[in-house]
């Protein structure tokens, strides 16, 4: 298994550790950091979450930087982001902290694009990333992090950045799934 593999799986691992610093209170107390208060025990998820993230950027970088894309990386590494997000959205919904509708769109979005994948990957395709796709996997990250993080330094000026986030979220998990299926179409066509 080459690096950016690796790298991959590392995010998948950090997942569940993430969990546990999210969902179990500690008793740990709260801080109040540029106008937020944050139970330390979501500081910490959110710092896990954020470089569980960065792992994203750094195993495409690092595939592409070294000419190390496999097609077991092109699998791997939307599943790890959609492991990720899912978590991350399931336990703010679970928390109280994300609102359920908005979770089960993007989830549906999520299943709906991971079966497309599954049925082309039966006839030897491999559907990669798109740009939308990416810029979906930012905005479901940025509106994660802003939350878990209690909407810190907006909260400074009273802007809900982090409501902002999850509506943009949204529109960007539906306007990509559509792009995928309009785009693959073909895909499902050729498995009838």
């Amino acid at each position: 298994m080459n690096i950016p593999n690796q790298i991959t799986i590392s995010r998948i691992l950090l997942i569940p550790i993430f969990m546990v610093f999210l969902l179990i209170d500690f008793g740990w107390g709260s801080l109040t950091l540029l106008g937020a208060v944050i139970p330390l025990s979501h500081f910490i998820a959110a710092l896990i979450f954020i470089v569980a993230a960065a792992t994203d950027w750094l195993d495409g970088y690092y595939a592409r930087r070294y000419n190390l894309v496999t097609s077991m990386g092109k699998f791997l590494d939307p599943l790890a982001d959609k492991l990720l997000i899912t978590a991350a959205f399931v336990g703010l919904v679970g928390l109280d902290m994300f609102p359920a509708w908005a979770a089960v769109v993007i989830l549906s979005r999520e299943f709906a694009v991971t079966g497309l994948r599954l049925v082309a990957s039966g006839s030897g395709e491999v559907i990669a990333a798109s740009i939308w796709g990416k810029w979906k996997t930012v905005s479901q990250i940025v509106a994660a992090s802003a939350l878990l993080l209690h909407n810190i330094i907006f909260e400074l000026v009273n802007f809900p950045f982090d409501v902002v986030m999850i509506y943009i979220a949204v529109i960007l998990t539906v306007f990509s799934g559509v792009d995928y299926f309009i785009k693959n179409k073909h895909v499902l066509l050729d498995a009838q």
